[in-house]
């Protein structure tokens, strides 16, 4: 789990700050794809420099910053399936249920715990290279901080509600790619339930965590 730690904080670190101008606008279905971005990253940016609560690590109220400013703009239901792979159509609509709820979940419990910890970063924006009618685009970005510039990129796909991010390159490694394999893993030993069965429980260890300082 070490490498998703590592992971985790550089994609929470590029996805809540930017340099630039804060956006007031609120996305909509015809926001495209990289200004989309901008304006979630700006909006959450500014919401943890305004709560002392969340930059003590209040897990609580991050939790519920995600949930409201960035889990609206992500189609977890296609980032469980990716991550899945062909063991998505083996489980039953229940268990399908159950596991983009939990996989929901540890992704925020795992964001919640590095979002209190973030430092000065900004973000560079590449320019974005599509065209207008591309369904599926990929939004280059880097982080810079006190360390080496690490490249950070949002795949999104455009749905009938506007622009989802459906999975994240952090360093190098698609975030779907990262938890492929653990989960092809986990469900050859113990099968489907076996899976929600090992998500449940991280997400119950995550949630009895203390933050770290």
């Amino acid at each position: 789990m070490k490498i998703f730690k590592k992971l985790t904080k550089s994609l929470v670190a590029g996805l809540l700050l930017i340099s630039g101008a804060v956006f007031a606008q609120i996305p909509d279905q015809t926001t495209a794809p990289d200004v989309l971005i901008k304006m979630v990253v700006s909006d959450v940016m500014a919401s943890v420099k305004a709560d002392p609560e969340i930059q003590k690590g209040n897990i609580p109220r991050v939790v519920d910053l995600v949930e409201k400013k960035i889990v609206p703009y992500t189609d977890m239901r296609r980032t469980t399936e990716m991550a899945m792979g062909p063991n998505w159509k083996k489980a039953t609509p229940e268990q399908q249920n159950q596991l983009v709820m939990e996989f929901k979940n540890l992704l925020i419990r795992t964001y919640s715990g590095a979002l209190s910890q973030l430092r000065d970063q900004t973000v560079q924006f590449k320019i974005l290279r599509a065209a207008p009618d591309d369904k599926e685009v990929v939004v280059k970005t880097v982080v810079l901080g006190r360390g080496d510039p690490v490249p950070l990129d949002y795949r999104l796909e455009k749905t009938d509600k506007g622009w989802k991010v459906y999975d994240m390159n952090i360093m190098g490694v698609w975030l779907v790619e990262a938890y492929r394999n653990q989960f092809s893993n986990q469900i050859s030993q113990n099968g489907i339930d076996g899976l929600v069965k090992f998500l449940q429980e991280r997400n119950k260890q995550l949630a009895s965590a203390k933050p770290a300082n």
